[in-house]
């Protein structure tokens, strides 16, 4: 597969699946759990609570990995496997380009002081399970 064809795969996924996993490091160890995710390009923004335990990780350690796409319908369901670097972001701009009704319940607003946005920077890509092949890396 050439790599533009393998990165609109990759995009695609990316653009249709919002709710995935993002897994942190807390004392040496994973700790996974659901995020809602956007993407612009291939990095990767999910909103937060400034005062949770993924920031104070991220913080530590932000070095992340994120899982996006698998439907759940079958074998074979293509996915993404995200390995990249968190940093924790709260500019008012970003913060009122990611604000979307469906935060409502968890925060007063965009200006919302314990709103803040993770970026996720990717190192490596692999699309998984594409008609049965092996991983494939986008090169980034």
């Amino acid at each position: 597969m050439e790599q533009q064809e393998l990165k609109e795969k990759v995009l695609k996924i990316l653009e249709e699946n919002k709710v995935g996993v993002l897994s942190s490091v807390q004392n040496d160890r994973p700790h996974a759990r659901y995020m809602t995710f956007f993407n612009d390009g291939t990095t990767l923004y999910t909103a937060t609570n400034g005062e949770t335990e993924k920031v104070d990780e991220i913080e530590s350690n932000p070095y992340v990995h994120v899982l996006l796409g698998y439907d759940g319908e079958g074998f074979g369901d293509s996915y993404v496997e995200v390995s990249g670097t968190s940093q924790v972001k709260d500019s008012p701009e970003l913060k009122k380009k990611m604000w979307n009704d469906h935060l409502k319940p968890w925060f007063d607003g965009p200006e919302d002081p314990n709103y803040v946005i993770l970026e996720i920077i990717p190192d490596s890509i692999l699309l998984m399970n594409s008609k049965g092949e092996g991983p494939k890396k986008l090169e980034l």
